[in-house]
């Protein structure tokens, strides 16, 4: 079930998201909404809430056409050869101030989605209703604000930290706050948010912030905040305290997290809100649809590399590497882990009942069927040439898989292999149906057998790019030759490790605040 509450909220978003001329305040009109009489009951505060939410839906963060499937593109599991909205330009180290597509459009769209939570929180006090339900959508809206500051900071580093309602007289010469500051913030509003969220919703509810998404993204914030990009990956306390953050979420009771049964299942329609998933963007065809199973299936501008489809260890768990894993390079698709076979499309698979030949998908010789509908067989009726914005499926933004890989990462950098590493780390594994790992595995030994894990569990869902920039491995993994299914090469990526982990502040957004200062390089 979709929340469509969410989705489709009616509200004013000229009046939540930016100012207004005050002249148009002088007058009360009867067929409009202005400042002066919106806030007046708990239907409008409902739909500004949605407002809230709504941000998320959009080509700056996790909606547009198919925005978190592109980021794949900027890491060395995809290519993006149109380069939609800019990825393939950082993928090869040569995004600049002045570049269009994400990097503008992500600052916007976290200073949007900022702007309305900040209006939401000091105009929902004006309004009658129930007091337990505001404090509730309170939670919510600081979760959602965390969630936006989050998102600025891993990508810009230092950015302006406004907890004011959007006001042009005020807020055009503002200066970039000091990130611990903007963590501290974000840290505080995810407690905020956690102490009044309920663990769960039902009917109409669901896809709303819950107690765990707050506990989930206050983890994976402190994860980041103990990696080797933000404090040299050296400092065991700080390491612990993320893993605490995560474990926090596995020990939540009466929320029935846990690993869907179905790894290809899980990012199907049919199955969401099921108990892998913690917190997502919510989809509905028409009325706010995504383009996944269009650029999956025709535009292929996420398409995998060879890289990715070596990286998939035998079923054994070895590593086609390996002389004695039985890999068969005349059949290097044959008893390969079972992840590859529901998240990528190769030559001699079949794709929607036809054999696939390398002109299928002729960018790279695969495709990416993860958050697509369509797979080896028919396409369900009706829907065999779905075009753009009419998919629905909800892109997950946190999932309990992730929670448990958290905790693995972060435990074993904090003190090293133990039971509950190993645990954590074996769950996700034995849900792919691979092997568990050898107990007798050193720490850093560990640590390339969970950063593997991480990259092949959430392929092509967007994450290893920022996953490599936080474990500052980027300037080896990215700069890089790419290759196709058979090995002839596309391009040689470059990395500048000096300037390219962090995007450059927009020059849109210096035009218009010239007190934001540029990021070292740019």
């Amino acid at each position: 079930m979709k929340n469509t509450s969410i989705i489709i909220g009616v509200v004013c978003l000229g009046l939540l998201g930016g100012g207004c001329d005050k002249s148009l305040l002088n007058t009360s009109p009867k067929d409009q909404y202005v400042e002066s009489n919106y806030w007046e009951s708990p239907a409008a505060a409902q739909a500004g809430l949605s407002a809230c939410y709504g941000v998320m839906t959009g080509s700056g963060l996790w909606g547009g056409d198919a925005t978190p499937l592109f980021e794949e593109g900027a890491s060395p599991n995809a290519y993006d050869y149109d380069n939609t909205m800019g990825f393939n330009l950082i993928a090869e180290g040569l995004q600049s101030a002045s570049s269009s597509g994400i990097i503008p459009g992500r600052w916007k769209a976290c200073y949007t989605g900022i702007g309305r939570c900040n209006t939401f929180l000091v105009k929902v006090d004006e309004v009658p209703m129930d007091g337990a339900t505001k404090t509730r959508m309170k939670g919510e809206a600081y979760f959602l604000r965390a969630l936006y500051y989050f998102t600025l900071e891993n990508y810009y580093g230092a950015v302006p930290l406004i907890l004011a309602p959007p006001d042009r007289a005020t807020q055009t010469n503002v200066k970039r706050t000091n990130q611990a500051d903007v963590v501290a913030k974000v840290l505080s509003d995810l407690d905020s948010a956690a102490a009044v969220l309920p663990l769960k919703y039902t009917g109409g509810d669901l896809g709303r912030a819950t107690k765990g998404a707050a506990l989930t993204l206050k983890a994976k914030l402190l994860l980041w905040e103990a990696s080797p990009l933000f404090s040299g990956g050296n400092d065991a306390a700080k390491w612990q305290t993320a893993a605490d953050a995560a474990q926090s979420v596995m020990n939540l009771g009466g929320t029935g997290y846990g690993l869907y049964s179905d790894y290809r299942g899980l990012f199907l329609p049919q199955n969401e809100n099921n108990k892998e998933v913690i917190f997502d963007v919510q989809f509905i065809y028409p009325d706010m649809g995504n383009s996944f199973d269009l650029i999956d299936k025709q535009y292929n501008t996420n398409a995998p590399l060879l890289d990715i489809a070596q990286v998939y260890t035998m079923k054994n768990g070895l590593p086609i590497t390996d002389p004695t894993s039985g890999y068969d390079p005349a059949h290097p698709y044959v008893n390969r882990d079972p992840r590859l076979y529901q998240t990528i499309v190769f030559p001699g698979d079949t794709f929607m009942t036809v054999p696939v030949t390398p002109s299928r998908f002729a960018i790279t010789g695969f495709g990416l069927k993860k958050y697509s509908i369509y797979d080896k067989g028919a396409p369900p009726s009706g829907k065999s040439d779905l075009k753009a914005g009419q998919s629905e499926t909800n892109y997950i933004l946190l999932r309990y898989a992730d929670v448990l890989l958290m905790y693995a990462e972060a435990k074993n950098e904090a003190s090293g292999p133990d039971a509950s590493v190993f645990s954590a780390l074996n769950s996700v594994r034995s849900r792919a149906g691979l092997p568990d790992v050898s107990t007798a595995l050193t720490q850093d030994s560990l640590r390339a057998v969970i950063r593997h894990e991480r990259r092949v569990e959430f392929a092509g869902e967007g994450m290893y790019y920022n996953d490599i920039r936080r474990w500052k491995t980027a300037g080896q993994v990215l700069g890089q030759a790419i290759y196709k299914y058979d090995g002839s090469k596309i391009e040689t990526r470059k990395f500048d490790a000096a300037r390219d982990y962090w995007w450059p502040i927009p020059q849109v957004e210096r035009d218009l605040n010239p007190a934001l200062e540029q990021n070292s390089g740019y």
